[in-house]
């Protein structure tokens, strides 16, 4: 069977990952780029006996390497030198895409031109004509519409003719730069055509119109190319004297840079390419784009809007995942009483239905919550509408010192706050980097969410959804005040202008939100037979040793009491019914009693064991807030995951309670002496204070200053507790309900 490789390249908008997708199923796996943190996808499908890999590039405007994903793109292009390359292609908006098609020309690499969304652009009134621009472009072009899956059996079936070499349409072409441009591409492609060894490697017209465009990267290539021996030292500085000899002239004759010069040259070349193609009928004049956003985008509408739409996803996040948050405790419940009946009395019981179950199943039943909460972000995402909240946000963000294009970042806090804080990369300044990973902590991560869904289920039953939302406004409402803050004091200055594209409004297709699903899905379950699972045993260990407890005298002597008082009824063991000289009241009284003790003595352990001291150790920097030994302990292994929040939470509370999983601690919290203001101030705690180990290591790497990441940490801290503590306080002072 013959193996292909292909690579997947784009503008991003242009429906390249609905392609890969459609192309390979489930059959993907997703990683990071060797040397940086961007994502990687790769996938694998067979078709007419040819087992061919894809690999998903990341979605670039050109090949121009400003961006870490245009090098990436770039150098996987140039070194792994995959067939066939892809060119999925927007075919509603061909002027801009075609930029980067006419570089991957450039590179004169085996492609294949995807021509996707053609059912857009004729709803558009865009009618092109793609037999005769693929025969001016020299690559075959295949129109899909990725949405539906249409044309991927055809881009399939082009791509093993264009790596057999059998496509009648592939062919070379130069795009044409004019005379004194292309004088000075000959001129120092004749220079690297000396050394063959190198031009083995890169294409020699292609490293000379880089050089000319002043390309940092391809000049580091001509440097190392040298320093392996590939280009005699002379070589190289003779390569470099009649680059910087051609940009001189470039600049002389035009009055204006060779990247300007070139980059014109090329839109003029697409400019004429589709002068000769495409023509617009008069429906093209508005699209249901342009209607819709009249509404969505509206200064005084579009602002509302998108509250609305906020509050409604996260009231459905709880409402609607209330129903399968039921069968998942039903199921936990389950297998606790099957776990209790078949495992004897010891410490083997007490690890599996304290420590694994109590832990785990505490947190897993939250799935569903988070499942429905990123449905609803991969929703506005697709659909096109989380662009427009970022142009919506845009003056808001501009009280900050931002501008709208910060607010992706933000908002993409709201899954997790690692990813959102590396996309700060594409912002254009320091500052604006600086700035937006400093709040992106205060927008809520989807691993707080089950501690919201807990608290707010026990303490306020019925306004779950609205607590629920208050705390993730309250989260932007501080993001944006310590925005501005910071922008008036620690960052000074003016924002860069921006410019934002509106993709076109889309319907997501099942497909994709089930992709987006189960990626998401793998991630929680992978953490819940990870970092929950280790450190719910962990904290059942710390909370079950040491053995030797001394309990107080009095609770010893009444408990020998009450059980002696038992025995003389004659129901020690016996929980058939009254006997003896004992009434039945009598007996439900002693044994009220009996649990009432048994209690004392299991929180009196908890309190002296090794997680017990841990938690006392911090108890004094947490009572002001009405937090308990145990709550500290939770906020502490938080550290690690905020999903170990709850599952901390499930093995301290409920530890020796018959009940296990969400509705045990859901019951056990209730008993606890929680108020729901220490309840509301604990689940503002949790929004505000240091984020996971994952975030601060990211914000490390980010920044590049470990000034930069113990500032953010302490102001985090500092915040928390002093939201915490004004919340219990004045919920004392006014007697408020919350």
């Amino acid at each position: 069977m013959n193996r292909i490789t292909i690579a997947l390249a784009g503008n991003p908008n242009a429906g390249k990952t609905t392609i890969f997708n459609h192309l390979t199923g489930a059959r993907q796996k997703v990683g990071n780029w060797s040397g940086v943190t961007v994502e990687k996808k790769e996938g694998s499908l067979e078709h007419n006996g040819h087992k061919i890999k894809v690999v998903d590039l990341p979605g670039i405007y050109s090949l121009t390497a400003y961006s870490v994903e245009e090098i990436v793109a770039r150098d996987f292009i140039l070194e792994e030198r995959p067939d066939v390359v892809v060119d999925i292609i927007d075919a509603s908006n061909l002027e801009r895409n075609l930029y980067l098609a006419t570089q991957l020309i450039e590179l004169n690499i085996p492609l294949v031109f995807a021509m996707n969304m053609v059912d857009v652009a004729r709803s558009r009134g865009i009618i092109t004509d793609f037999k005769q621009l693929s025969r001016l472009l020299g690559v075959p072009i295949v129109e899909t519409v990725g949405t539906r899956g249409e044309g991927i059996s055809e881009l399939l079936d082009t791509v093993i003719e264009v790596c057999s070499g059998k496509d009648p349409v592939s062919r070379h072409i130069h795009v044409n730069y004019g005379r004194e441009v292309e004088r000075e591409i000959a001129g120092i492609r004749q220079e690297i055509k000396k050394y063959p060894e190198f031009n083995r490697r890169y294409y020699p017209r292609w490293v000379a119109l880089k050089l000319l465009e002043n390309d940092s990267s391809v000049r580091e290539k001509i440097t190392a190319a040298g320093s392996r021996g590939l280009i005699p030292p002379e070589g190289v500085e003779a390569i470099k004297n009649r680059v910087e000899e051609g940009r001189a002239n470039i600049k002389k004759i035009f009055d204006e840079d060779a990247e300007t010069v070139i980059a014109e040259a090329r839109y003029g070349f697409i400019a004429g390419a589709l002068k000769e193609t495409m023509k617009l009928s008069a429906a093209a004049k508005q699209t249901a784009s342009d209607r819709i956003d009249k509404v969505l985008t509206n200064r005084l509408l579009g602002f509302p809007v998108f509250v609305f739409f906020m509050y409604l996803l996260f009231q459905g996040t709880f409402a609607l995942g209330a129903y399968p948050v039921e069968w998942i405790e039903s199921a936990v419940e389950f297998i606790g009483r099957i776990a209790d009946n078949l495992l004897p009395a010891g410490m083997m019981h007490d690890l599996v239905i304290d420590g694994i179950i109590g832990g785990v199943g505490g947190v897993i039943v939250f799935l569903p919550n988070i499942l429905i909460l990123f449905l609803g972000i991969s929703l506005l995402e697709d659909t096109g509408y989380m662009a427009r909240a970022a142009f919506i946000m845009d003056r808001v963000m501009h009280s900050l010192g931002l501008h709208g294009k910060s607010f992706i970042p933000l908002i993409m806090g709201f899954g997790c706050n690692v990813p959102a804080i590396m996309a700060a990369r594409t912002l254009e300044t320091r500052r604006d980097r600086l700035l937006t990973i400093l709040i992106n902590p205060l927008m809520s991560c989807s691993a707080r969410l089950p501690v919201y869904v807990l608290i707010a289920g026990a303490f306020f039953p019925g306004k779950e959804g609205n607590i629920i939302f208050s705390i993730y406004s309250l989260g932007i409402a501080l993001a944006i005040l310590m925005g501005q803050l910071f922008s008036r004091t620690l960052f000074r200055g003016e924002t860069a202008p921006f410019v934002m594209e509106l993709p076109p409004y889309r319907l997501p297709t099942l497909r994709s939100v089930m992709i987006h699903m189960w990626d998401k899905t793998k991630v929680y379950l992978q953490k819940m037979g990870g970092v929950v699972l280790a450190f719910s045993i962990v904290i059942w260990f710390l909370g079950s040793f040491p053995k030797d407890i001394e309990y107080s005298p009095g609770l010893v002597a009444a408990r020998q009491s009450v059980e002696a008082s038992l025995e003389k009824c004659g129901m020690a063991d016996d929980a058939s019914g009254p006997s003896g000289m004992c009434s039945r009241e009598t007996v439900s009284s002693l044994r009220a009693r009996l649990e009432e003790i048994n209690a004392s003595m299991e929180n009196q352990r908890l309190e002296n064991s090794y997680i017990g001291r841990l938690g006392h150790a911090v108890e004094p920097l947490i009572a002001p807030l009405g937090f308990d030994w145990r709550l500290g302990v939770s906020l502490i292994t938080g550290f690690v995951a905020k999903e170990v929040v709850v599952s901390t939470m499930g093995v301290l509370y409920q530890a020796g309670d018959a009940e296990t999983g969400s509705v045990g601690l859901v019951n056990a919290l209730k008993k606890s002496g929680l108020t729901p203001a220490t309840a509301f101030g604990f689940m503002v705690f949790v929004l505000i204070y240091v984020p996971c180990m994952v975030t601060v290591v990211t914000i490390w790497r980010e920044t590049g200053s470990l000034n930069w990441t113990c500032f953010a940490v302490g102001y985090l801290m500092t915040l928390a507790w002093l939201c915490a503590f004004v919340i219990r306080t004045g919920c004392q002072l006014l007697q408020c309900a919350v």
